[in-house]
Parts: C-alpha cells; structure tokens; sequence
C-alpha cells in the first residue's frame, strides 16, 4: 500500500478502511452494512470547504481535503466489506479513492490485518462555480451530529478550527433539504449548532 497514491480497483475480497471527515463521520447517512468504524484523526491533512458546482441545482460548498505536512484533522474510520467499496465510490462521486499508510492516522487499537486503507480527496479539475458557492446547512447538520456523536463538544470545536473556508456563508435548506442523506436533529443539537455557528461568525 503506497500512502498517497490515488486507487480506482478496489480489493477482490476481505475488509477495507476509509477515513471520513465529513458527513461520512455520520453513521446515520452510510448506506453500506458496514464492519465496523471508529474515532480516528488524519496526520498531515487539511480539512476545507470547497465548491461542488455539479450539485443540481444549487452552487453547493461540501468538504475535501489536501495534504499539508503540519495539519492533522479529526474523522471516523469505516471498516466496510470489499465487495461494498463501489458503492462508496458512487457515493463520493468526484472524489478520488487515495491510498494511506498506517502512518498517516492515529487511532486507539489496531486494524484488521492486510487491511487497505484510503481517504476520498476531491478531483482537482472541477469546473469553476458560476456563482459564489454556499454551504448547504442539511449537509453541514449532518457533518456536526456525527462530530459530536464521535468526537463530543470538544470535538465541534476543533472541526470548525480545524476547517479552512468557514467564512461561505450558509444556505438554510432546512425545510427543503439539497443533501439526500439529511438527518433529523434533536432541540439540544439544533440549539448547540446555532451556538457553535454564532461563535464562528454566523448569524
């Protein structure tokens, strides 16, 4: 396994990991019967918002990562079933399926032996966005119940400190949710996103 190379074949049978930063962190929005996943954190990356301008029908911002030496970022690591990867290959559509190393992540235990493990970075030659992009808040309250759920409040803070582009502004699709794997959230999470999004310059 070769940290940072890009992979499109999946492996032919056993288990794979793959690290999620954003909504995958969510359990409630995986679609796969998955093994297994648990808190991690990704040595040398960097978290941000960026343009997703193939959304249909609304200039969307969703979350990547790049590589940058002195960063680290807080995730869920999913251990799923080979013959499932394509699916979850579907699901990141646009993103590239890149190779990790052992190396690469901090965790409380160890995996299953040989087995592979990637992160979902986004293809660099997406089109530009035809309009100033925007976070969808049915994706980011997605993003925020699996941070807290995995990581507590502490772990809230340090995604939005940890998260470059926070400054978009965020399009309220509540009542008609853009993101298809939207969840409902309870009085205490609405309440405590509202504070955490105040704090961070959002009104």
């Amino acid at each position: 396994m070769v940290s940072g190379r890009s992979s499109s074949v999946p492996p032919q049978d056993g288990l794979v990991a793959y690290f999620g930063y954003g909504s995958l962190v969510n359990r409630a929005t995986h679609r796969t019967a998955i093994v297994d996943a648990l808190p991690a954190r990704l040595l040398g990356w960097r978290r941000y918002w960026r343009a997703r301008p193939d959304m249909p029908g609304f200039p969307a911002a969703l979350l990547t990562v790049r590589r940058q030496p002195d960063a680290a970022c807080d995730g869920l690591l999913v251990i799923d079933r080979a013959e499932n990867l394509a699916a979850v290959d579907a699901r990141e559509a646009r993103y590239r399926r890149v190779a990790l190393s052992a190396s690469d992540m901090r965790l409380d235990r160890e995996l299953p032996p040989d087995c592979p493990v990637f992160v979902y970075e986004a293809e660099p030659d997406l089109p530009l966005h035809p309009e100033p992009p925007a976070i969808l808040r049915s994706y980011l309250d997605a993003v925020l119940q699996g941070f807290l759920v995995e990581h507590g409040e502490e772990g809230l803070l340090r995604f939005v400190a940890e998260t470059d582009g926070f400054d978009m502004p965020i399009h309220e699709d509540g009542d008609r949710p853009v993101y298809p794997r939207a969840v409902e959230l309870s009085a205490r999470e609405r309440a405590l996103f509202a504070q955490l999004l105040l704090r961070g310059g959002h009104r």
